[in-house]
């Protein structure tokens, strides 16, 4: 099975490398999608069937959660099987598409990753200098970790939109085909 690609068939060796980079996370973090469902499966028996529910399984939902979203965003980037307002744009001239995305990424994606990476820093370093845990007595005692997944994932997926305006800035400059035409 072939994944949809974001890319036009003219491809820049740098973006080719990023969009690599980027799969390879994206497919690594995908597993925690498993282990949600496996998790989740097992939280309701032994709710249901047991009486017996655990937070510390209810806690690792949301987490699993969390690092499937975070890292997922940028292989939906890569892929460009995000969600796309496309009233306008699907009417659009590829060159028209790529400045679409040129301010796009420069204007939107990379400054709100920059608040988030910058903001997230010192909320993960006081995470990590109180080894924070969860407040609840039998909850997981790793909070810190799973708020470390915040800036690493506004750093990937800055550095997916590289990608994206890599490819974008050679339609410009080259012509071809743009996104998954």
């Amino acid at each position: 099975m072939t994944q949809p690609s974001h890319s036009p068939p003219n491809s820049s060796p740098l973006a080719d490398s990023i969009e690599h980079v980027v799969r390879l996370v994206g497919r690594t973090f995908a597993w925690s999608y498993l282990v949600l469902v496996l998790v989740i499966i097992t939280q309701v028996v032994l709710r249901k069937v047991f009486s017996n529910g655990q937070i510390a399984l209810e806690e690792l939902q949301w987490h699993l959660y969390a690092i499937g979203v975070l890292f997922g965003l940028s292989y939906a980037e890569i892929t460009g099987t995000h969600v796309r307002v496309d009233i306008f744009y699907h009417r659009f001239s590829a060159r028209t598409k790529a400045w679409v995305e040129v301010v796009t990424v420069l204007f939107f994606v990379w400054p709100f990753m920059y608040v988030i990476f910058i903001h997230s820093l010192d909320f993960v370093y006081e995470a990590w200098r109180v080894q924070e845990r969860s407040n609840a007595p039998s909850g997981l005692p790793w909070r810190w970790l799973i708020k470390s997944a915040i800036p690493f994932s506004a750093a990937l997926l800055a550095f997916a939109s590289l990608a994206r305006l890599l490819r974008a800035v050679a339609v410009i400059r080259h012509g071809g085909k743009h996104g998954s035409e």
